[in-house]
């Protein structure tokens, strides 16, 4: 995959441009002899600088495919990439800041709600995206995907792609959202009736927070081990796309090995700084053990058996990073039974690959097209919508 790192959309990131705040036909005149006299080289347009005092402007906010791209009076300015995991319907407001003074506003082709302030316009609430009955003989995958209670979005994308798999759908591999209680009552009660409707949806015992997320990731290996009994233990995201059927090949070769496989980082050193900053408190090591990245990877029953009898006994070190807790109890396993690491870039951390096990930052839309590419070709292609 190539990546165009000063481009969005084939946009430059920034335009260049040249000061003139005097806009004098000599100054002008000198600018044009500048660029012109003695180049033997196409001319590149370096053009005035757009703003001046007291002067009107129009400023386009247009969203694109990768990003956002801003044009002023008609002429292209810059454009700057989403950050991942974006999604406009993630973008609720526009704030304007700064000695600007705004005349009028125009806005086309807006969304008209965000998915968790009208969840019942994104659910569908058809009898055939139900869960089948959880089966009494043991199964050989449980996915547990971590959701938040207001990605009803989100969830119904799920159901309506990868979870159609024969597989799934069969009950030989079994799917489960894990939720935690929302901060807004409303949400709650929606999501209350979408889990008695659909059958698919475990709710965790605590408010919803970033640093109890690891909470969640230890709900389904008890749940994978003690309710369903399965051979194979996966963790994803809800904007996480499976092929299911890679997963499963992937699985059947180690049969018989205690396993740990994903996209697995070595050598990782914790950022003591910035946003995602981690306390010495809070890791007072400088490396991190081998962990697999968190939108997708696969435990052996025994791992996860560990894990939750440790957490019950309260012996299991918690850290806020849940990726990053499952590679340090990986690795405590590991000092007692031999672990084997298994490493595939095809768990794919940043958004999606060709011939992907997993797919990262998927919108409901991309689920969509996901789902549709692997029915039409029977390939996993990508798909580069928003």
């Amino acid at each position: 995959m190539f990546f165009q790192l000063n481009e969005v959309d084939g946009q430059v990131k920034c335009e260049k441009w040249i000061r003139d705040d005097s806009g004098s036909e000599e100054s002008n005149t000198t600018w044009w002899l500048k660029r012109l006299i003695g180049r033997t080289k196409k001319v590149t347009v370096d053009w005035p600088f757009p703003f001046a005092q007291n002067k009107l402007f129009v400023l386009t906010l247009i969203t694109g495919l990768e990003g956002y791209h801003i044009n002023v009076d008609g002429r292209h300015i810059l454009s700057f990439p989403y950050r991942p995991g974006f999604t406009l319907e993630d973008a609720t407001g526009l704030f304007i800041n700064g000695d600007i003074d705004v005349h009028s506003i125009v806005a086309a082709t807006l969304p008209t709600s965000h998915p968790s302030a009208a969840p019942r316009e994104h659910l569908d609430m058809s009898v055939k995206w139900k869960a089948p009955s959880l089966p009494t003989q043991p199964v050989d995958l449980f996915i547990g995907v971590l959701s938040a209670g207001n990605h009803f979005a989100e969830r119904m994308a799920v159901r309506k792609s990868w979870m159609q798999y024969e597989l799934v759908k069969s009950a030989n591999v079994v799917t489960c959202f894990f939720v935690a209680v929302h901060g807004r009552k409303e949400v709650n009660v929606e999501l209350m009736k979408e889990a008695d409707y659909f059958g698919d949806i475990v709710m965790v015992p605590y408010m919803d927070n970033y640093d109890l997320v690891v909470l969640k990731t230890i709900a389904i290996c008890e749940y994978g081990v003690h309710s369903v009994a399965a051979k194979y233990i996966m963790k994803c995201d809800d904007d996480t796309f499976v092929r299911v059927d890679a997963v499963m090949r992937e699985v059947n070769k180690q049969s018989g090995r205690s396993f740990y496989i994903g996209n697995i980082n070595y050598y990782h050193n914790p950022l003591r700084h910035g946003k995602w900053a981690v306390t010495y408190e809070e890791w007072p090591e400088e490396v991190y053990p081998p962990y697999a990245n968190g939108p997708g990877y696969i435990l052996s029953s025994d791992i996860a058996e560990y894990v939750a009898s440790k957490f019950k006994e309260h012996k299991l070190r918690l850290f806020k990073m849940e990726d990053v807790s499952m590679g340090m109890w990986v690795e405590n396993f590991n000092s007692s039974r031999p672990v084997e690491y298994v490493h595939s870039l095809k768990f794919c951390q940043f958004g999606c690959v060709e011939g992907y096990y997993t797919s990262h930052y998927q919108s409901p839309r991309q689920m969509a097209c996901l789902w549709e590419k692997l029915q039409l070709h029977g390939i996993p292609r990508c798909c580069h919508i928003r």
